[in-house]
Order: structure tokens, then C-alpha cells, then sequence
């Protein structure tokens, strides 16, 4: 169990830099007028880092002490967070990722293309960025790793 939850703690770094590196990407090929296979790929590995993500946090969340659904779960700050904030939010955020994927793949201009991953992926990462429990956020006991 360790394993995997400093597995899904540590990938969160790949998958931050996977989806700010194809944010700026897109930004700097925005008017380039070209979409390229490598293009494609950092898009396509930012979002399957976030897939994997899911996954890994799913399988975390079943073996977790840090959720409860027992009766007064959402007043426990730690519980409400991981048991309704986190999972949903990270949901929200690889469903995002998906469907933007998807709408750049589809557009016929490569401006287009950038464009459509620019502002999908910057929503994924605001939400993502909301839904991370930060060591900073002393109640929920997040970590660095």
C-alpha cells in the first residue's frame, strides 16, 4: 500500500510537468502554423500520465485510512477532501484532459489545434492544482512526495 501511495504522490510531478510542458508548447507553437507528430505525442503522454494518475489514486483511495464514510464524514476536514474533493475534482480533471485531447486531434488548423490544448490543459492544471493536498494545507497531511 505505501508503495502505491508514494507512487501516486511522486507521479503527480511527471504528470504536473507533462501538462505544463505541452501548455507551453502549445502557447509557443500557437501561430508556428505547424502541428507536429511531436506535437501530438507530449499531448497525448501528458494525458495518459493523468490516466495512470486516476488509476493508481483509485485503486489508493480503496485501501486508504484517509477516507471515511462513516456518519459526520463531511465534517472532518481530511475525510470531506479526500473521500468527495479530491477524487471528484481529479476526476473532473482527466475527463477534461480527455475531451480537450480529443477537440485538438479533431481541428483541421493546427492553430486550432494549439489553441484547443492551450486552454482545455490550463483548466485541467487549475483544477488539478485546486484538488492537490499541498503540505501546506495542514489539515489534510499532504507531503512534497
Amino acid at each position: 500500500m505505501s508503495a502505491l501511495v508514494h507512487a501516486h504522490s511522486g507521479l503527480r510531478w511527471l504528470a504536473l510537468a507533462l501538462l505544463v510542458f505541452a501548455i507551453v508548447n502549445a502557447g509557443l507553437k500557437l501561430k508556428s502554423g505547424k502541428y507536429e507528430k511531436s506535437d501530438k505525442m507530449l499531448n497525448l503522454f501528458a494525458m495518459v500520465m493523468l490516466h495512470i494518475q486516476i488509476t493508481i489514486g483509485t485503486i489508493v483511495s480503496f485501501m486508504s485510512g484517509k477516507i471515511s464514510y462513516a456518519e459526520g464524514w463531511m465534517k472532518n476536514p481530511q475525510y470531506r477532501f479526500f473521500g468527495m474533493e479530491h477524487i471528484l475534482l481529479m476526476v473532473i480533471a482527466v475527463v477534461l484532459a480527455t475531451i480537450g485531447r480529443k477537440k485538438a486531434e479533431k481541428a483541421l488548423e493546427p492553430a486550432k489545434k494549439h489553441k484547443t490544448i492551450l486552454i482545455w490543459y490550463m483548466l485541467v492544471l487549475t483544477i488539478i492544482f485546486l484538488a492537490i493536498p499541498w503540505p501546506f494545507r495542514a489539515s489534510l497531511g499532504g507531503s512534497w512526495f
